[in-house]
């Protein structure tokens, strides 16, 4: 910093003041009249016209959710990739004011649990990130990028089962000192978890559901009270298996989330749904959510076609049946299936042109199920608001990230939407999962003159193979699979495997030139017949995830489909017989 001693004369007295010439990073680009230039080629993105996009860091890590400080410092929440390999979180500085950042520092000395590490804001000088199972806070210092090293434990989930599926802890806080948190649903729709989370063909769902005691809802608790667990929250709203996208909308003073839909009707009740309603069913929903809000999990989905809440199969559903569905909270809008709505952002700045003021910008993160069909999601939506409500259609706000159309492996997906945040100029800043690239879009041409025309290039983009609703015959990528071995794995394992073998390359590990599959057959059969949870290394990477048990399938079946495995996706193993897996089950 410079200093200049400068003397001032005021009758009868003398002030002697020290004036400061700010230089702390990252002020130049706070001035609104002097936005940074977009990358030549839009950062890769297809935007509005009028918008412009640049590329903030190419490669910060398994980026998640992300928050931008008023002096423009960015931090983001990274996914855990296991000890010693990453995780935690991320700072990043712009110190020349072209809007990259050239300082890029991970911090944190918490404990992550697992790959579904998720969420992060700024509250009252403090920077709130959470991991899978806790939720802690650390103060920000005026003119330090870095926050304080100590770290305070807001909340920790206590339950015993540790980590499951649906459990990343996303928080929102109110004007009145609260917190809102979401505990996850461990199972798809409340199926015995004795026989699997992911649901055992054809079994029906407990009911009551002991699940909706402690999880499947949003608590809430106090903002600033140290190390309280569940028991200190109280229950606000429930019917809500997994919530990623949570916020407090400050114009109506109200919460909103984004929640995804249950999966596998087709795989768990063949002969009640088809592979293509599995695709696009059940919907991903846009709620506001207020006290006592039921949105009717694991008894009732939403159908965006029909406009109505159905009964799930597991309680007697088959696609048709309403049973009591309409006394459940529908959605604002009912997204299609399995497009994965991570983040939800109301836009409170004025760079952009008016129609965006208070409206919801919403991150699909990108199916990994939707198999016969091509994946769908892997872009970023605007819904404008007024009054509280959607008052138009949705529009697909940014759109490229994946760089391939259609998207049949998830792993074709070059990038993945995952975080938004509001810079304090207004520009809006999204993160990708994959790599961690962070761009940032900013409004350069005339807010006045900005509306249907500038639009109507971006509304082309829901004819994409990705955004679509896929044709049932023309786009099933099975049409033409008779083999026995591969048809099997295109129902069970592309949810998580992909058709191409490779994974998702974060939660779910790539079965090609797997030791785990060209390894030990024993090995390879126990663990798709009783499934697998908890840390592994496949080809030297870690994952932590919970593989179903699939001991439902017949011996035969189960010999099709591991011998497929092991001599594709450029594996050259023996084949498994039928013998071998009898002799390893005893059946």
């Amino acid at each position: 910093m410079h200093f200049r001693h400068i003397k001032f004369t005021i009758p009868g007295t003398y002030l002697s003041l020290v004036l400061v010439t700010l230089a702390l990073a990252g002020a130049t680009h706070l001035r609104q009249d002097k936005l940074p230039a977009g990358d030549p080629n839009n950062g890769g993105l297809t935007t509005p016209d009028g918008f412009e996009t640049l590329v903030v860091a190419d490669s910060t890590g398994l980026a998640r959710h992300i928050v931008v400080n008023t002096n423009g410092d960015i931090y983001i929440k990274l996914r855990y990739l296991g000890k010693g390999q990453g995780g935690g979180t991320v700072a990043l500085r712009d110190t020349n004011g072209d809007g990259k950042a050239d300082i890029i520092r991970n911090f944190g000395n918490y404990q992550d649990h697992s790959s579904l590490a998720n969420g992060i804001t700024i509250r009252n000088g403090y920077l709130y990130y959470s991991s899978s199972l806790a939720v802690y806070r650390s103060k920000l210092i005026p003119g330090q990028l870095l926050p304080d090293e100590k770290t305070e434990l807001i909340l920790q989930d206590d339950h015993e089962h540790g980590a499951h599926w649906h459990i990343t802890k996303p928080m929102a806080f109110d004007d009145e000192g609260n917190m809102y948190v979401p505990f996850g649903a461990p199972s798809d729709a409340c199926q015995d978890m004795v026989n699997s989370p992911g649901g055992k063909p054809g079994s029906a769902g407990i009911n009551p559901c002991p699940d909706l005691e402690k999880h499947g809802g949003i608590w809430k608790f106090s903002a600033d009270k140290l190390n309280q667990t569940q028991a200190d929250g109280s229950l606000y709203a429930t019917g809500l298996r997994s919530i990623v996208g949570m916020r407090w909308n400050p114009s109506d003073k109200s919460l909103y989330a984004v929640v995804h839909g249950r999966d596998n009707l087709h795989r768990l009740f063949p002969e009640l749904f088809t592979a293509w309603q599995s695709a696009v069913l059940p919907s991903e929903e846009f709620v506001k959510v207020t006290q006592g809000t039921n949105v009717g999990w694991p008894y009732y989905y939403y159908d965006q076609m029909k406009g109505k809440k159905m009964l799930n199969p597991e309680y007697g559903g088959d696609g048709k049946k309403e049973g009591e569905g309409a006394k459940f909270q529908k959605p604002l809008i009912g997204f299609p299936g399995h497009w994965a709505p991570n983040d939800v952002l109301f836009y409170q700045g004025s760079q952009f042109p008016e129609r965006y003021k208070h409206g919801a910008f919403i991150a699909f993160h990108g199916s990994t199920n939707r198999a016969p069909y091509p994946q769908a999601g892997y872009f970023v939506c605007f819904v404008p608001f007024r009054n509280g409500k959607p008052s138009d259609e949705w529009e697909v706000f940014a759109d490229g990230f994946a760089g391939v159309d259609p998207i049949i492996n998830v792993s074709d997906a070059k990038f993945r939407p995952m975080g938004l945040a509001e810079g304090p100029d207004g520009s809006l800043y999204i993160t990708d999962s994959r790599k961690g690239k962070v761009w940032r879009i900013m409004f350069k041409g005339d807010k006045k003159g900005f509306g249907a025309n500038q639009l109507a290039s971006m509304e082309k983009h829901k004819q994409l193979a990705h955004i679509r609703t896929p044709d049932e015959i023309v786009d099933n990528l099975d049409i033409k699979t008779k083999a026995l071995g591969q048809r099997i794995y295109n129902t069970y394992c592309t949810p998580c495997h992909q058709r191409n073998g490779l994974g998702d390359g974060s939660r779910f590990p790539p079965l090609a030139g797997s030791e785990w599959v060209t390894g030990n057959k024993k090995r390879l059969i126990e663990v798709v017949a009783k499934g697998l949870e908890g840390p592994i290394q496949v080809a030297g990477k870690p994952y932590n995830d919970l593989m179903p048990k699939h001991d439902f399938l017949k011996a035969e079946e189960m010999a099709q489909v591991l011998t497929y495995i092991r001599k594709n996706f450029g594996n050259d193993a023996d084949a498994i017989s039928v013998s071998d897996v009898q002799r390893v089950l005893g059946n």
